[in-house]
């Protein structure tokens, strides 16, 4: 499940992360090295200038998307070349970025800014932390307070990988999801055929769970669904039309196919004949939950929305 969040997240930030086109990325490692333009390669203690894209850098997808920077933090910028500072410095760039995104509603209280760093600054910091290290007399007491992870190798790596997925996560949801309008979406209780379906409000406090703008996106995926089964099946010889459901979660709901097949149906219904009345409405194995997932995939292919799926 977590390597399937990640390469979705990947994708969708390289096909629309930035202002410019396609921008292919890696997490965490083109992340770690775009938020900077000089660094200090630690093992041979020289510094070398990386040839950025201004326009390619982290904090400018940042940018495009919450449309104004982090106050202090520039899109480009240079680093101090002494190691022990460079870390210090980019320790207090994640802590005013994540600082930033918890203020516009991420849940972030469980990564640390170190966790954020390029392994060889994470050795420095904890380096400093620990005592092996003396730390420069403007960046002493910086972290002091503070419980200290002193992590391997690989595990730091695990971590780290995790924690830049949670974060570009959570900036979809803050600054992306938004822009759904709960204003376009109808309350589902006005259709008659949901009166005995249970309803998702849409008010903040609803839920500890989804945002409301997720909840949202629960209630239009319900109503298509509700709305469009009976006539996108109605002719189904694998299975009849399926039964009604009450959609509430983002996996297990849309396992089968099903769901996402009626929104689309709802937009595109000349692809009800060509594919979706070929699934199978009570799916019972893998075999034919595959062969769902492949008419799903092949019908975004027929419109053109080819997002680098994979089955």
């Amino acid at each position: 499940f977590f390597q399937k969040t990640l390469t979705a997240v990947k994708t969708w930030f390289t096909l629309f992360g930035w202002s410019k086109g396609q921008n292919p990325i890696s997490i965490p490692y083109s992340l770690r090295r775009d938020v900077c333009i000089v660094q200090l390669t630690v093992a041979q203690e020289k510094n070398f200038k990386r040839n950025l894209d201004k326009d390619k850098g982290f904090y400018e997808t940042l940018l495009r998307l919450n449309g104004q920077p982090i106050p202090g933090i520039a899109a480009s910028q240079s680093l101090p070349l002494d190691p022990v500072e460079r870390m210090f410095q980019l320790h207090w760039q994640h802590s005013e970025l994540l600082s930033f995104l918890k203020s516009q509603g991420a849940y972030l209280s469980h990564v640390m800014p170190e966790f954020l760093l390029a392994p060889e600054d994470y050795k420095i910091w904890t380096e400093v932390n620990t005592g092996l290290r003396v730390g420069s007399m403007r960046s002493s007491g910086k972290l002091s307070g503070k419980r200290i992870f002193v992590l391997e190798d690989s595990t730091f790596e695990t971590i780290s990988k995790r924690a830049w997925m949670d974060l570009l996560l959570q900036m979809y949801k803050v600054f992306v999801l938004p822009r759904v309008s709960s204003r376009i979406v109808p309350d589902p209780s006005s259709l008659e055929s949901l009166q005995n379906m249970p309803g998702i409000k849409s008010e903040p406090l609803c839920s500890n769970i989804y945002s409301r703008y997720e909840r949202a996106v629960l209630i239009w995926l319900n109503k298509h669904y509700e709305k469009h089964r009976k006539i996108v099946w109605k002719d189904s010889q694998r299975g009849g039309i399926p039964p009604m459901r009450w959609i509430v979660n983002f996996d297990q709901d849309l396992l089968d196919g099903l769901v996402l097949a009626a929104q689309i149906a709802a937009y595109c219904p000349y692809l009800i004949p060509t594919h979706f009345i070929k699934m199978y409405t009570d799916p019972r194995t893998h075999e034919q939950l595959l062969h769902n997932s492949l008419i799903l995939v092949k019908a975004l292919h027929a419109v053109s929305l080819d997002i680098n799926l994979k089955v």
